[in-house]
C-alpha cells in the first residue's frame, strides 16, 4: 500500500481519479510485436530526472522519498526555477552506479532503488534545468528494445512479483534474452480504481 507521501504526491501529479486512461506525455516508442498484454517495444532515447534511494525499508518507502525529491525538482527546485510538465510513467528500477553527468519503474538492488520521472521531449541535456538537490540528476536513457507486460490491479509487492514472473516466461517463449533488470512503471494516480490502473513490468531484451 503506498504510503501517505506517495498518495499525496500522486494526487498532485496526476489529479483526481475517474478516468481509465491518462493523457500525459510518454517516452516515444514503436511497437515491434504484440501478443495480448505482452509487447515488444523499440524506445527512442529520452531524458529522465532521477534519484537513487538507499537504506529504504521497502519499495514503497523508496517510492515516497523518490517522489518527494523529484516532485520538488519539477515544481521549480532547479537553477532556473522552471516548472516542468508531468509525464508518465513514473519509474523505479534497479539502482546502478551512474555518472552524475542520466512510464513510475522499480526494482530492488543492493545499492538501493532508482526512481525517475521522464522529462518532456522539449528538453535536451543542454536545456534541462539543473536540479538544486545534488541527489537528483539528469540522465539520458539510450534507445533500447523492451519486453513489456501490462496489467491492472493494486500496487502490492505480490502483484508485481506475480507479473515479473509472467514477464520472464513470456520473454523466454518469444525467444528473447533479458539484458537488464526488470523495471516497474505506473501511469495512474494512487486513488484510481485498481481495475482502471495501467501498470507495467518491463525488461530490456535482445
Amino acid at each position: 500500500m503506498p504510503n501517505k507521501l506517495m498518495l499525496l504526491t500522486g494526487l498532485l501529479l496526476l489529479g483526481l481519479p475517474g478516468e481509465p486512461a491518462m493523457s500525459y506525455e510518454e517516452p516515444p516508442y514503436t511497437v515491434v510485436a504484440t501478443d495480448g498484454d505482452f509487447e515488444q517495444r523499440q524506445y527512442a532515447s529520452y531524458l529522465v530526472a532521477e534519484t537513487v534511494i538507499t537504506g529504504a525499508r521497502s519499495a514503497n518507502a523508496a517510492s515516497g522519498e523518490g517522489f518527494k525529491r523529484l516532485f520538488a525538482y519539477i515544481s521549480g527546485a532547479n537553477n532556473s526555477k522552471t516548472k516542468v510538465s508531468m509525464t508518465v510513467p513514473v519509474s523505479q528500477g534497479e539502482s546502478q552506479k551512474i555518472s552524475m553527468t542520466t512510464p513510475v519503474q522499480q526494482a530492488a538492488a543492493g545499492e538501493g532503488w532508482r526512481v525517475s520521472f521522464t522529462l518532456p521531449a522539449e528538453f535536451t541535456k543542454a536545456t534541462a534545468p539543473t536540479p538544486n538537490d545534488n541527489r537528483v540528476y539528469i540522465r539520458e536513457v539510450p534507445g533500447r528494445q523492451m519486453a513489456v507486460l501490462t496489467f491492472s490491479g493494486r500496487w502490492t509487492e505480490a502483484n508485481y512479483v506475480k507479473h515479473e514472473q509472467e514477464l520472464a516466461k513470456r520473454v523466454a517463449a518469444a525467444g528473447l534474452t533479458a539484458t537488464g533488470p526488470v523495471e516497474r512503471a505506473v501511469y495512474n494516480a494512487p486513488f484510481s480504481l485498481p481495475w482502471w490502473r495501467r501498470n507495467e513490468v518491463m525488461v530490456e531484451v535482445r
